[in-house]
């Protein structure tokens, strides 16, 4: 192979991990603002009454499952959900249920059936669920980021 053949292999093996880099970046960039977006897509709300500066995703998990039926401070938990089929839903119950709506739905069928339970209320607006909140001492739902969130306290979540 003559000089001019190794070094136009050379060139194109030069450009082909160039691309291959670039494709990389690219990805883990999208991947990236994906994961902003994701995390972006709703935010949790309680009683602007109630202490909690935070919650963990297992405790609002065991909240909306009524698994937890009470807060910190003793004021009894009442969780708001957001209709079925609204994205906000969506986000929330592969998020911090890790269960997809249809998932969540069969849980409570089967609590409804064995006669232990009732799922949260659903409410059919973000200001819906808000107002909800504001009424009960132990509110706590989630809503659209650009939700206005007057009356009550937005708690991050870990």
């Amino acid at each position: 192979m003559s000089r001019a053949n190794v070094s136009e292999l050379q060139s194109r093996r030069f450009a082909r991990r160039g691309l291959l880099v670039a494709v990389f970046a690219i990805g883990l960039a999208l991947g990236a603002n994906a994961a902003r977006a994701s995390s972006a897509e709703f935010v949790v709300i309680v009683n602007k009454k109630n202490p909690a500066v935070g919650v963990s995703s297992e405790f609002l998990a065991d909240a909306f499952l009524k698994k937890a039926v009470h807060w910190d401070h003793g004021a009894s938990i009442r969780a708001a959900d957001q209709r079925t089929d609204s994205a906000v839903r969506r986000a929330f119950s592969t998020t911090i249920l890790k269960r997809t709506v249809a998932a969540v739905r069969n849980y409570w069928q089967q609590r409804i059936f064995s006669g232990r339970e009732v799922p949260p209320p659903e409410f059919d607006s973000d200001a819906a669920v808000i107002h909800y909140v504001q009424k009960h001492d132990g509110g706590v739902g989630y809503v659209s980021p650009d939700a206005a969130l007057d009356g009550v306290k937005v708690i991050p979540y870990r």
